[in-house]
């Protein structure tokens, strides 16, 4: 008899940490004889994390143009093509990071609709520790109460709720946390990680071993106020080629495209959700450099170095931002003139989408 596949989804808010760990958990599915699959989602094409992904190895299928609950008949499709090379053993599912109500509209229905072909694992929300923070507190700063509301909403679904960038919080802070959340969202367990380092990852692969818990009924959503907060973040996505005469480093490239806008964001009071960068020059295979910003409060950060120079490379940008699309477009096409006068660089343009997300149209809910 064949094997259900495991479907892991693995929710949290923009830039929690969602993709490395993804990453993590594949490589160590993988080290264990587990053929890996994963679903990307975004609300447009040209999404960094799908070629982040794809650049380690691993088989990816994104669904773009929407969020799962939105098209799920596009993430079923997404898996099911998956089997026309290899039946996956596991599918490794990230949401877009603003959505919410993904029990009601993905898991339910997949268990309604696709019978014993899954085993769903326990529903998992990454928190970024500074939003959480912010927000378990009532500290204040950052979103406002409409883009908090989507926040808690993710807490609320979750069955495991995971503390990530735990190697860079001091012991009090995580007890904060820890006590916030236990006061705020009871019953839900806690494990606190880091998908950067892999500490106390076993936990996590301990509790995936358990199948997810039967809901007797699905959390109540305002969508209202859940598009409201959707439609606060300008969402752009851009793809850029430079080509130079002179050889330029990829990682620089990266990160001053980060810290130019970084710069232009804080001149304006306006606050990332995420801001994330991809460099690539094809010459040099699957070499990638990726930098990223988390929020307001942070730096910009090398993620992943290449260490090479090269004279074309392709920018792929993802930024997530409290700003109108229109002036986050023209922060980002300025940003990309700027840098590209530097290196003496010639760009051309080939995607720029800048929008706010429409409001939130499950397929299918389960009541």
């Amino acid at each position: 008899m064949t094997q259900p596949i495991e479907f892991v989804m693995i929710g949290g808010f923009l830039g929690a940490g969602k993709t490395t760990l993804i990453s993590r958990l594949a490589k160590r599915l993988q080290a264990e004889g587990k053929h890996v699959c994963v679903v990307t989602n975004d609300q447009a094409a040209g999404l960094v994390d799908t070629q982040l992904l794809k650049s380690q190895g691993l088989e990816v299928n994104e669904v773009a143009g929407s969020c799962f609950c939105c098209n799920f008949d596009g993430l079923t499709d997404a898996m099911e093509e998956f089997e026309t090379r290899q039946r996956p053993d596991v599918i490794l599912a990230e949401p877009v990071g603003s959505c919410t109500d993904l029990i009601a509209t993905i898991a339910a229905p997949m268990m309604q609709r696709l019978g014993e072909k899954f085993v769903h694992r326990p529903y998992a929300v990454v928190l970024k520790p500074n939003h959480g923070k912010k927000i378990l507190t009532r500290a204040g700063g950052g979103f406002s109460e409409k883009a908090e509301y989507i926040f808690r909403k993710q807490l609320e679904e979750s069955e495991v709720i995971l503390i990530n960038r735990v190697d860079e919080l001091s012991p009090e802070d995580l007890q904060l946390l820890t006590d916030e959340l236990n006061r705020q969202y009871p019953g839900r367990k806690i494990i606190p990680l880091s998908a950067k380092t892999g500490e106390n990852l076993d936990a996590l692969f301990e509790t995936y071993q358990c199948i997810a818990s039967d809901r007797e009924s699905m959390m109540e959503v305002d969508y209202d106020v859940y598009a409201d907060g959707e439609a606060e973040l300008g969402w752009l996505n851009a793809t850029v080629q430079f080509t130079s005469r002179e050889p330029f480093a990829l990682d620089s490239l990266s990160v001053n495209i980060i810290e130019e806008l970084r710069q232009r964001f804080l001149a304006a009071g306006a606050e990332p959700g995420h801001l994330k960068v991809l460099c690539n020059d094809e010459s040099n295979g699957d070499t990638v450099s990726v930098a990223n910003l988390i929020d307001s409060d942070s730096e910009t950060v090398l993620s992943i170095p290449s260490e090479v120079n090269t004279t074309h490379a392709t920018a792929i940008i993802n930024a997530r931002v409290r700003l109108a699309p229109e002036s986050l477009a023209e922060d980002v096409q300025q940003t990309i003139d700027k840098i590209a006068n530097g290196l003496g660089a010639t760009t051309e343009t080939t995607q720029l989408d800048s929008f706010r997300p429409g409001r939130p149209e499950p397929t299918y809910r389960v009541q």
